[in-house]
């Protein structure tokens, strides 16, 4: 069974960095999307960005300058580097791949169970 899991959150001051990853293990044909969405208590999740496989990225606005995707295809693993942290970036931050099971079966989406990013001072 594919799985996601992420790392790499955790507490940051406001203009700091994180680096998040994720990666898929499992019985994987093809990973088509790989992306970032966040979900801040009383909100709804949200897309943060995300990457094909040719390294189409797609950015929130709201992160745009600060946030760059990116991924390993050969890893199955996708990145999120998040600079000049805010404290409305604070959120729990999911992993999503969008992944080809076969001619039949077409495309499922995975998530990851998440990883706490904190910006406070």
């Amino acid at each position: 069974q594919v799985q996601l899991v992420e790392s790499g959150g955790g507490l940051v001051q406001p203009g700091g960095s994180l680096r998040l990853s994720c990666a898929a293990s499992g019985s994987i044909l093809r990973i088509d999307i790989m992306g970032w969405y966040r979900q801040a208590p009383g909100k709804q999740r949200e897309l943060v960005a995300d990457i094909d496989r040719g390294g189409t990225t797609t950015y929130a606005d709201s992160v745009k300058g600060r946030f760059t995707i990116s991924r390993d295809n050969a890893r199955n693993t996708v990145y999120l580097q998040m600079n000049s942290l805010k404290p409305e970036d604070t959120a729990v931050y999911y992993c999503r791949a969008e992944m080809f099971l076969g001619p039949l079966d077409g495309q499922y989406d995975y998530w990851g169970q998440g990883t706490q990013v904190t910006v406070s001072s």
